[in-house]
């Protein structure tokens, strides 16, 4: 099959499939007569698997080394698992990031007035102005909206 038929049976767009030949993520598709690219059955799972992987928000490096080890049929499991639970510590430390990130903003937002004047603490921690909300009321940040 042809590159656009690939990409719509992987569900991994054509520039990003050229992508991940071109940094040696997946193998260099075969070239046909005409010197189009030719993918097969296997390539297409190949495929599928990277982009859940991405789905998951696994890094590239971290889908090579889970390609390395989907490939590996003598692979432990363990191996398999480590990557997977470093991954979750990673979420997890981007997950506490966003929370923080939320109950700074809704400090600010519940201590903005929101009417015509142009005194804002929004705008004035964006540029600032203020000291965050956290560190004025002498609390972390994760605890700025408690």
């Amino acid at each position: 099959m042809n590159i656009g038929e690939a990409s719509r049976a992987s569900g991994v767009s054509a520039k990003m499939l050229r992508y991940y030949e071109s940094i040696g993520l997946i193998p260099r598709a075969a070239r046909g007569e005409s010197n189009y690219r030719h993918y097969t059955p296997g390539d297409v799972h190949t495929l599928r698997f990277v982009r859940r992987a991405r789905d998951l928000g696994f890094s590239m490096s971290e889908i090579a080394r889970l390609l390395d080890l989907w490939r590996d049929r003598s692979r432990a499991s363990a191996d398999v698992k480590r990557v997977a639970l470093g991954h979750i510590g990673i979420l997890t430390e981007k997950i506490a990031e966003l929370q923080q990130m939320v109950a700074t903003l809704e400090h600010l937002a519940r201590n903005c007035r929101g009417d015509m004047r142009p005194d804002c603490p929004i705008m004035d921690d964006l540029s600032g102005k203020a000291d965050p909300p956290s560190r004025a009321a002498g609390r972390p940040l994760g605890d700025a909206a408690k």
